[in-house]
């Protein structure tokens, strides 16, 4: 009975591949998988591959942070061996005590500006605009037709065009 059994397994192998692996599961409920390296029936060689099952099967509902870094980088192929959950708990320990640590460290720092820049700080000013500064005739109701010159500056006239009532007679 095992070797029909055996001659059915290594066909579907050679025409298949391998089935995947569970390799792990992580917090968030997502399932690791992995293809061993293999060959297809035309002898060519096929690396390992490393898959995940996800819990949002939706692509579009996938959130940074859904994966573990260490689950991703296993994924990647960054690491070589699957990370353990305690692992994962150790990291994530970290990441916290690391996240206190900088808002403590960023109020200590916001206090003793305030208190070593007190007095010293400009209060924002709220400015009027009136029109568009470059613009050559700023504050001027109209522009002259007639170009001016004064000095060192020279300012261009203007061009009105005609009245279209002018142009049809």
């Amino acid at each position: 009975m095992g070797g029909p059994w055996r001659l059915l397994r290594a066909l579907r192998l050679r025409l298949l591949g391998p089935e995947k692996q569970l390799v792990d599961s992580d917090p968030f409920g997502n399932k690791y998988y992995k293809i061993p390296k293999h060959q297809t029936w035309a002898g060519q060689t096929i690396p390992e591959k490393r898959l995940v099952e996800a819990v949002n099967q939706e692509e579009y509902k996938y959130e940074v942070g859904d994966l573990p870094t260490e689950w991703e980088a296993w994924i990647r192929k960054r690491r070589k061996d699957p990370p353990t959950m305690e692992e994962i708990l150790k990291n994530e320990n970290y990441r916290k005590e690391i996240k206190v640590k900088i808002t403590d460290a960023s109020e200590k720092d916001s206090l003793l500006q305030t208190k070593e820049y007190e007095g010293f700080v400009a209060e924002p000013v709220q400015t009027q605009i009136k029109g568009h500064a470059s613009s050559p005739y700023y504050g001027k109701n109209e522009p002259s037709p007639d170009p001016s010159s004064t000095a060192k500056t020279f300012q261009p006239g203007s061009w009105i065009p005609p009245d279209s009532s002018s142009r049809n007679k």
